[in-house]
This record gives structure tokens, C-alpha cells and sequence, in this order.
């Protein structure tokens, strides 16, 4: 995946599936998307003084949400649940069980149809 691909899969994320939870995402969508958050927080984190760290502060709660989406869509991708994040809250133990589910290969089942918004 070229440096464009990577950071239109961010921009898709941030701005497309911001508040999604549903669906799947396979492992180069979310990995990429990790890749591109954890560069530009090194970046920002260059920035000196109060400002820099207010910034960066700011970057990463705006970013809370998409990549908590991501991850569940990654979870659902290997069928799990997405509120298995929580194990995250688990020190050490926790984010290490988690990011060994999120380097699983996804199924090979297809995403279950979304029912149209407004309809049950």
C-alpha cells in the first residue's frame, strides 16, 4: 500500500465511518489506520511547550471514537465482539490479549447486511 492509499483509508475512517461500529474491517484497513495515528501523534508530539501537548491532547480525543469503531470492526471481523476492547482496562495483560485478536486473520464470511436506517 503507497503513502496516498494510507492516508485516504485515514481520511475515510475519520470522516466516513467516524461513529461506526458496525461491519467489519479487515487487517490492513486497521493497521493502517493505527499507522497513520500513531505518525502524526509522533509528529505533534515534536511540537514544543504547552501548545504541542494541548494539541496533541486535542488530536487524540477527536481520534478516540473513530479508532474505537476500527477496533470493533476489527473484532467483528475475526467474530468477536467489539465490547471485547474492554480487556483493554486490564493492565499489561489486557492490551496484549488485544492486539493478539486484532492480528488474527479476519473470516472469510461476508458482513452481514445492514438493515436500511429507519427500518426494523
Amino acid at each position: 500500500m503507497d503513502f496516498k492509499a494510507i492516508v485516504d483509508n485515514f481520511i475515510t475512517i475519520v470522516t466516513k465511518k467516524f461513529f461506526c461500529f458496525e461491519g467489519k474491517a479487515d487487517r490492513k484497513e486497521f493497521w493502517f489506520f493505527f499507522l497513520a495515528n500513531f505518525v502524526i501523534v509522533i509528529v505533534l508530539g515534536f511540537i514544543p511547550g504547552t501548545a504541542g501537548k494541548l494539541i496533541n491532547a486535542l488530536f487524540s480525543l477527536a481520534l478516540l471514537l473513530p479508532g474505537l469503531g476500527a477496533g470493533a470492526r476489527r473484532l467483528h471481523d475475526i467474530g468477536k465482539s467489539g465490547w471485547l476492547q474492554l480487556i483493554a482496562f486490564i493492565p499489561v495483560i489486557g492490551i496484549l490479549v488485544l492486539i493478539y485478536f486484532w492480528a488474527q486473520p479476519g473470516t472469510t464470511q461476508p458482513a452481514a447486511p445492514q438493515a436500511p436506517s429507519g427500518q426494523a
